[in-house]
C-alpha cells in the first residue's frame, strides 16, 4: 500500500462526495432528523438515553454501509475502476483510500449527530460524549469495509441495497437492540458472538454505564477493528476490475 496513493485517492473520494448534495444531507442531517424522531417517540424519556446512545452508533454503521457500496458499484459499472487499476494504483490502495475518505466523513457526521443528541435532545451517558463520537466513527469505518466488501458480489445498485437486510438487519437484531443477549435463546446468543455489531453496540453500552473506559470496551474495540481490517484486504482479494 502507497501512502500517497491512498491520500490522492481519499481525496478524490472526498470532492466527489462534497459535490454530492444529497449524500452530504444524508451522512449529517438524516442520523440527526432520526435522532429527533426518537427523542419524540419516547418524549425525552430516559430509555431515550439506551436506545439513542445506540443509534448513534449504528445509523453512521448503516448509511456508510449503503453509501460506500453503491459509490464502489458505480465505479465499477462505469468503468472508472477498471482505468485507475491500469496506473499503478493498486487495490489496497483504492479501498484504503476509500476507507479514510469516508472515515473523515464519518468523523464530520459522528461529531454532529453527537453534538445535537447531547446538546439538542439532552442526552445523558456515564461516560464521555467524545468517547460516543470515536465509537460511532468506528462503526462507520465498519459500514465502509461491509460496504466495499459486499459491492464486489454486486452487479446492479438495487443488488448493493439488497445486501443490507441480508448483512445488517440480523445483526441489528441479534446484537441486544431489542431484547438483552442474555435474554435471547442460547442458540441466538451463540449466533450473535459472530456478528460484529453485537461488539459496536456493547462498547456504546459500556460508555452509557461507566464513568471511564472499561476492559470490555477495549476488548470490544479491538475485535470490531480486527473485522474491519479483515474485511478490507478480503475486498481487496476479491474486488472485480469491472461488471459487465
Amino acid at each position: 500500500m502507497n501512502p500517497r496513493l491512498v491520500l490522492a485517492t481519499a481525496a478524490r473520494c472526498l470532492r466527489q462526495l462534497g459535490h454530492d448534495k444529497r449524500s452530504v444531507a444524508m451522512i449529517i442531517v438524516v442520523p440527526i432528523v432520526l435522532l429527533f424522531l426518537l427523542y419524540a417517540l419516547f418524549d425525552g424519556a430516559p430509555v431515550f438515553n439506551r436506545i439513542g446512545l445506540i443509534m448513534l452508533g449504528l445509523f453512521p454503521h448503516i448509511i456508510m454501509f449503503l453509501i460506500t457500496g453503491i459509490s464502489m458499484l458505480r465505479e465499477r459499472t462505469s468503468g472508472t475502476l477498471e482505468r485507475l487499476l491500469t496506473t499503478p494504483l493498486h487495490r489496497a490502495d483504492l479501498l484504503g483510500g476509500y476507507a479514510l475518505a469516508f472515515g473523515v466523513a464519518a468523523a464530520v457526521q459522528g461529531s454532529a449527530s453527537a453534538g445535537a443528541a447531547y446538546w439538542l435532545f439532552d442526552l445523558q451517558t456515564a461516560g464521555e460524549p467524545v468517547w460516543v463520537v470515536l465509537l460511532a466513527i468506528m462503526n462507520a469505518v465498519l459500514g465502509v469495509a461491509m460496504g466495499l466488501l459486499t459491492s464486489a458480489f454486486a452487479r446492479t445498485e438495487f443488488q448493493a441495497v439488497q445486501f443490507m437486510p441480508v448483512t445488517v438487519f440480523p445483526q441489528l437484531l441479534a446484537a441486544g437492540v431489542i431484547v438483552p443477549r442474555d435474554q435471547m435463546a442460547g442458540w441466538l446468543q451463540t449466533l450473535s458472538d459472530f456478528f460484529p455489531l453485537t461488539y459496536a453496540v456493547r462498547a456504546l453500552q459500556e460508555i452509557g454505564e461507566n464513568d471511564e473506559p472499561t476492559t470490555r470496551m477495549w476488548a470490544d474495540i479491538g475485535i470490531v477493528s480486527g473485522v474491519v481490517l479483515f474485511a478490507l484486504v478480503l475486498a481487496a482479494l476479491t474486488l472485480p476490475r469491472r461488471t459487465p
